[in-house]
């Protein structure tokens, strides 16, 4: 019983260390003024277009809710987190918090009275924002129309729904700190760095995630907890790399979302109908200069055996009859009026990345780019997944993965029929 009690005592004593070092892991920058977050209209304005570039709507309102009133479900590997609601509101949103308050949210992840916020709320990228700009999304938000929601519960299981357990995760995970110029990058890399790295908050879906949900490797690719996209590693030109693409390609991709060498969709189809389509020029230019800058290794392949005579002679067929009016005999897409309407798929690094999984969901579910204002009647895909069985889908993703100079591993049905009953969101 003694024994007992000691190893109870130093568990005891350990959780405590781990509370005493991650509870308080925040720092304080003061704001220049008080009218740093005045409700000016200049304040408004701009917390409005950064509230934009951080897709803040996105999460914190619900399907068919009202704006920024909260209640949208996340979910996550260890439960259900709930947005909540960010209105002025004084008894449900924030309309009691002070400009302090949503600073140390944002930049810490702690809110009033000491409650450590879930990382659904991506404050380890967050942590990068400027006080001028926290102050002004302040601004803008206290400027909304309140709106009497009550928050949800967050529905996460054991030990996870335990504060102490996210103070553990914060000591390992999290430290906060406004983003660092480096001089030596010049004025536009730096700003799309503090908007990829920081407020667009991109490493959230596009880097890989530990078991405990921390992200890895940045911008190196990763899959999307619990949703079933995969979403690819920007730093690297088998996948999603921009390093060889015009910067003014990668302007039209962010701005419209359809390029002469590719389309978002899935969910990045909703950031950029969100978001990222809102982005000044300056801005739009500052993020395509950093993300061509990042680099462009291959990175290793793993070998594998070529799909065989039979599966490659069937996806052709298939390819033939239903993909090659819209994708070309090609492969090269087709455009219209000038504009590109349908993407290429020879050198789509989106078809050949190890995991399949995107182009599977494409050809099961279909989907369009986002309707934007450069480009605003999207050209789109029907979905196949009433016509064609998991065999023949296996086939003609595996005859695009390993046609026009592309390679990559064959799909298999099982694969497919992983995904079929998924759905997109």
């Amino acid at each position: 019983m003694k024994r007992i009690l000691i190893g109870l005592g130093l568990l005891a004593i350990v959780a405590a260390a781990i509370v005493a070092a991650a509870w308080p892991r925040a720092e304080f920058i003061p704001a220049r003024s008080q009218e740093a977050w005045a409700a000016t209209p200049d304040n408004i304005a701009r917390g409005a277009y950064l509230a934009r570039a951080g897709d803040c709507m996105a999460c914190h309102t619900a399907r068919g809710g009202l704006p920024y009133a909260g209640g949208r479900a996340l979910a996550t590997p260890f439960g259900t987190v709930y947005a909540p609601n960010i209105t002025p509101d004084a008894r449900t949103g924030i309309g009691a918090w002070t400009a302090d308050d949503f600073w140390h949210a944002l930049h810490n992840g702690i809110a009033p009275g000491g409650r450590l916020l879930y990382p659904a709320f991506p404050y380890p990228n967050m942590t990068k924002t400027t006080r001028a700009d926290a102050d002004a999304l302040y601004a803008y938000l206290r400027s909304l129309a309140p709106a009497r929601q009550p928050n949800r519960p967050h529905d996460l299981r054991f030990p996870y729904d335990r504060q102490i357990v996210l103070a553990g995760w914060r000591l390992l995970y999290f430290k906060p700190g406004v983003y660092v110029p480096q001089p030596a990058r010049g004025a536009d890399w730096n700003r799309g760095a503090y908007l990829v790295e920081g407020l667009g908050h991109c490493a959230a879906c596009h880097s890989p995630r530990n078991g405990l949900g921390a992200t890895g490797a940045r911008l190196s690719g990763g899959m999307i907890p619990t949703i079933g996209w995969y979403a690819p590693a920007l730093d690297a030109a088998g996948e999603a790399g921009l390093r060889d693409w015009d910067q003014a390609h990668i302007v039209q991709l962010l701005r419209t979302g359809v390029a002469p060498r590719g389309a978002v969709f899935g969910p990045m189809a909703e950031v950029v109908g969100q978001s990222l389509q809102y982005l000044s020029d300056a801005d739009a230019g500052a993020m395509a200069a950093y993300l061509h800058a990042l680099p462009g290794d291959p990175g290793p392949r793993q070998p594998s055996a070529p799909p065989s005579d039979a599966v490659m002679k069937a996806g052709r067929d298939l390819y033939e009859h239903h993909c090659a009016d819209c994708h070309g005999a090609d492969g090269r897409g087709t455009r219209i009026a000038g504009q590109p309407a349908y993407p290429p798929l020879a050198g789509n690094g989106a078809l050949t990345m190890a995991d399949p999984v995107n182009a599977i969901r494409i050809v099961l579910n279909g989907g369009f780019p986002p309707a934007t204002a450069g480009n605003p009647r999207p050209f789109g895909m029907p979905p196949y997944s009433p016509q064609l069985d998991d065999a023949e889908v296996a086939a003609v993703v595996t005859y695009v993965r390993n046609s026009w100079g592309n390679a990559a591993p064959p799909v298999t049905p099982p694969e497919v029929n992983r995904w079929r009953a998924v759905p997109l969101d």
